[in-house]
């Protein structure tokens, strides 16, 4: 049996981020990851960190996003200088693209609605088509307007998965990968993690397993009713420079890739693609710009983002066993800051981030199974 001072079950981009914020000269932390057959939406993560839109009738979230897209600069730095790894994060801003006047003006008054619950402080623009050419001179003929915010931008999220792993490594974190965990028993304040034939106890146990929690959350007294929802992507051939923003459906990668997607799923755990689906895809992508429609796709895949009903994260800790967490969310790029470095400090013993009352488990029935509102975007 091994014994540490904090089990994290998930090594994906939640449960990394979070044991990279734990982790401190003298703390023994153990990752317990299933390994790369589980259900990872880290690997089908579009990458980007997005603020704009996101939050309608729920402020608490929209400045938990904004706050952690406010700390990305530093995350990026912290991760290159200490692992080496840059994950090509470009915070210079996003774009929505809008297809006709109806669709503008509801993107209007949504953000507006967004900016005034949030308490202001969350600068965008709604622009006619004649200013959105000005910033993206490679639009399609059909593009109404858009909007733009300062506050968005992208980063690769293998890059970033594999410098959460790495600088994980570099302060002692321990990585089992192959270790999926099956139960969890809690007694005399102690937690144990079985896994297989092998026991991990710990006083905190953190949990980060994606829609593992489902299962896990009710063994140590926390509810997490999570489902999947499949996200299709693709990926075409590299080509020159055509996108100097990301939007809410389309980037061009570092590699030079462009990456296209936005759909959303109820296909439980089928995380495969449709013909459908990638040519509506298609359609829209070269729709926005029309340059996209000369290149060849060389990938196409499914993921399955990690869903509450309501589509916000759950965060919480035990009453009926202190020391367990459930930390859960679909935005593991966007929210990988603020889990680093305020989730994390919550975990190891500083005072809760204010947001957290409005984001536990308890404000959905336990029977909870019902259909998702979707409202707010994708995963990033």
């Amino acid at each position: 049996m091994l014994t540490c001072d904090v089990i994290v079950i998930g090594g994906g981009l939640v449960g990394t981020a979070v044991a990279y914020g734990l982790a401190q000269p003298g703390k023994n932390i153990t990752v317990l990851d299933e390994g790369d057959d589980a259900f990872r939406a880290s690997r089908g993560n579009f990458g980007l960190i997005w603020v704009h839109g996101k939050g309608r009738g729920f402020p608490q979230y929209a400045r938990w996003t904004r706050e952690s897209a406010r700390q990305w600069p530093l995350l990026a730095a912290r991760l290159q200088d200490e692992t080496g790894i840059d994950v090509q994060a470009k915070q210079a801003g996003a774009f929505t693209l809008c297809f006709s006047e109806a669709e503008l003006e509801a993107r209007s008054e949504r953000l507006a609605a967004v900016r005034d619950e949030a308490g202001g402080d969350y600068p965008y623009e709604i622009l006619d088509r004649a200013a959105l050419l000005q910033r993206l001179p490679h639009i399609g003929p059909t593009v109404f307007g858009g909007s733009y915010s300062p506050m968005d931008g992208h980063v690769n999220p293998l890059k970033l998965l594999r410098a959460l792993h790495s600088a994980c490594t570099q302060q002692d974190v321990t990585l089992k990968t192959g270790h999926g965990v099956q139960r969890i028993t809690y007694a005399d304040g102690l937690f144990t993690a079985h896994s297989g034939g092998r026991q991990f106890r710990a006083p905190k146990l953190v949990l980060a397993a994606g829609l593992g929690n489902a299962v896990l959350a009710g063994q140590v007294g926390l509810h997490a009713p999570v489902r999947p929802n499949r996200g299709q992507l693709i990926i075409t051939e590299r080509c020159k420079k055509i996108l100097d923003y990301p939007t809410g459906h389309i980037r061009q990668t570092d590699e030079g890739g462009i990456q296209i997607g936005e759909s959303m799923e109820d296909a439980g755990f089928d995380d495969g693609t449709t013909n459908k689906t990638l040519a509506e895809l298609s359609r829209r992508a070269i729709a926005s710009f029309p340059a996209i429609g000369q290149l060849n796709v060389v990938r196409v895949w499914g993921a399955l983002r990690v869903m509450t009903p309501d589509g916000y994260p759950i965060y919480q800790e035990s009453k009926s066993c202190p020391g367990a967490y459930v930390v859960t969310c679909h935005s593991g790029v966007t929210l990988a800051a603020a889990h680093a470095f305020r989730i994390a400090p919550w975990i190891n013993g500083a005072g809760a981030p204010e947001e957290l009352d409005a984001f536990t488990g308890d404000r959905f029935p336990i029977a909870d199974a019902s259909a998702q509102v979707l409202d707010h975007h994708h995963a990033h």
